[in-house]
């Protein structure tokens, strides 16, 4: 007999075929009443392996934690073993798993962003003042970016946001029982449509728009993929559609980059356009499903989708696609795609090796188109307006529109709508109303965390995809943080360091040790800058997600441009 996988004889000892009688089961009992705790969650209708991430939510909302007992229960509901649903549990941030003779955590958690943006607004400060309140049944845990970084610092009260928070708005929120989310102001289903909204789709329902010919308009306008990796959005919904079906679409709405928060802008004033742009892009590339991956720190965002996709399905619009909304659970390494993937099949966050690609092989294998929130946003003002009225829009050499998440020490923080290839000194003058009183600028990150600091000397440098990599920086999702004198840029590459090390998915053993030894090393009075350089150069050339590749770039941009601050 021929077989590809050795065959291993095992010596048989005497008595080994007679089974031995067992004074008790082995291995962690389904308690009845956990069971049926987890049976009425679940409600009727079968069990999906994929949506272990959604039912763990829901245990987790009606009992603030995670037992040992329920996840026992869902185990034996999903004929998964305990351990597949442990290890999924207790990867995500979000979800608090006790173990048996463990106490659950305070009913009431307050989460205090310490990123960056928040940082400099005076988050350690917010964070000592709460913690010595002395708040009875109330948890004060450190988190990382919340996405609101223009109203820094910001706390979350359960899943009530605070922007510009302040002891006493805390502790206001804890003693009225403020935990829900608050909906915000946004263009609902009713009001986009009297502007025009959704005749783009019917168009191309009713086939007096052909595929190729969406397709072809998004190419002449040369759309990036606006989530920071910069594809051609066009390419990559022609090499998708040019595989064989079914076909699947994933939106990525998972912005962890401290820095970012366009996307929740987008969602939380004018989702339609996004969703419009969605439903086309489902259309034009024939996917019969689309999966929405939205960040948990985003829940009035969770809220409304649900709500204006519903009308969307009721009015007949969607009728081509089937959407499913997914709800992260706190983790930054689910913003890379095929981590998501990964997430929305109901596993652990891990980004796959490549190749095989996503656009080939991947959610439940099959080729997926992914884009993120802003780049669907732009598909029907781009087919509506002309693809040249987008491309035109560029200065320096670059093309297209770019919304710029700029936070830090400006007058005027927020989302600026301005054109690719800007630099920051006007980005900073004409659009955030210039540095704040008594700061002078000093330097800035052009793309999140990841994507590098620059020095104000570099100011007159054009901020798009290709333009930075000479400074060793990239734009990424855009994501602008500006700095002044007020500043120490190796405070600032720490802060960020501490953010990678934390966010670490820990499959890779350059990314999980290196950002841990690199923090060490950034904590120390006086940098070992050869290691530092080692280690950076380790975690670029052998981690296997971006993560790891550019978590060495504040090192090396403060070693280079700031050495008056080491």
């Amino acid at each position: 007999m021929r077989t590809d996988t050795p065959v291993v004889m095992k010596r048989r000892h005497p008595g080994s075929g007679r089974k031995k009688a067992s004074a008790s089961t082995k291995g962690r009992q389904v308690a009845a009443s956990a069971l049926n705790d987890v049976q009425n969650l679940l409600g009727g209708g079968l069990r999906r392996r994929d949506m272990l991430i959604e039912y763990l939510h829901l245990i987790q909302d009606e009992y603030g934690h995670l037992s040992s007992a329920h996840i026992a229960a869902l185990a034996a509901e999903l004929k998964l073993a305990q351990t597949e649903v442990y290890e999924a549990a207790t990867f995500y941030a979000h979800f608090d798993v006790v173990k048996e003779g463990e106490t659950p955590p305070p009913p009431v958690t307050v989460r205090v962003c310490d990123s960056i943006a928040c940082q400099l607004a005076g988050a350690e400060t917010l964070l000592s003042e709460l913690t010595g309140t002395g708040l009875s049944d109330v948890r004060i845990v450190r988190a990382p970016c919340m996405g609101r970084c223009e109203t820094a610092p910001v706390a979350e009260v359960g899943h009530h946001h605070l922007v510009n928070a302040s002891p006493e708005a805390v502790l206001e929120a804890v003693e009225k029982k403020e935990f829900h989310a608050v909906m915000p102001d946004y263009i609902d289903l009713e009001a986009y449509r009297k502007e025009g909204g959704y005749r783009l789709l019917t168009a191309c329902l009713a086939g007096e728009i052909t595929p190729e010919e969406i397709i072809g308009k998004l190419d002449r306008s040369e759309l990036k993929g606006l989530g920071g990796a910069g594809f051609p959005a066009g390419r990559k919904w022609k090499i998708v559609r040019g595989y064989a079906g079914p076909r699947l679409l994933a939106v990525n709405a998972d912005e962890g980059e401290p820095g970012t928060f366009k996307d929740r802008f987008y969602l939380e004033s004018d989702p339609h356009r996004f969703i419009e742009g969605m439903l086309i892009g489902a259309w034009a590339v024939g996917t019969g499903a689309s999966y929405i991956y939205v960040r948990d720190e985003y829940p009035a965002i969770i809220s409304l989708l649900k709500t204006e996709i519903g009308k969307i399905e009721k009015a007949g619009l969607a009728d081509h696609v089937r959407i499913e909304i997914r709800r992260g659970a706190g983790a930054y390494i689910c913003g890379e795609e095929s981590a998501m993937i990964e997430s929305i099949e109901g596993k652990r966050g891990l980004p796959r090796n490549r190749p095989p690609y996503v656009a080939e092989v991947g959610l439940f294998g099959r080729p997926t188109l992914e884009n993120n929130v802003e780049t669907l946003f732009w598909v029907r003002d781009i087919v509506e307006k002309g693809p040249e009225w987008f491309a035109d829009a560029g200065i320096n050499g670059c093309k297209g529109w770019r919304s710029f998440s700029v936070s830090g020490r400006v007058n005027r923080p927020g989302v600026k709508l301005a054109p690719a290839g800007i630099t920051i000194n006007r980005l900073i003058e004409d659009y955030c109303g210039g540095m704040q009183e008594g700061h002078a600028f000093k330097g800035y990150l052009p793309g999140g965390a990841s994507g590098g600091i620059l020095p104000a000397s570099l100011g007159e440098v054009p901020m798009d995809f290709g333009t930075l990599q000479e400074h060793g920086c990239f734009i990424g999702s855009a994501a602008v943080v500006v700095f002044s004198d007020a500043d120490n840029m190796k405070e600032v590459a720490l802060n960020l360091m501490r953010f990678f090390q934390d966010e670490s998915c820990g499959q890779c053993t350059p990314c999980r040790v290196g950002t841990e030894k690199a923090v060490k090393i950034m904590e120390q009075p006086q940098w070992d800058e050869g290691l530092l350089r080692d280690l950076s150069t380790v975690m670029t050339d052998a981690s296997i997600c971006g993560l790891g590749q550019a978590a060495g770039n504040p090192i090396n941009c403060v070693l280079k441009y700031f050495p008056e601050d080491l």
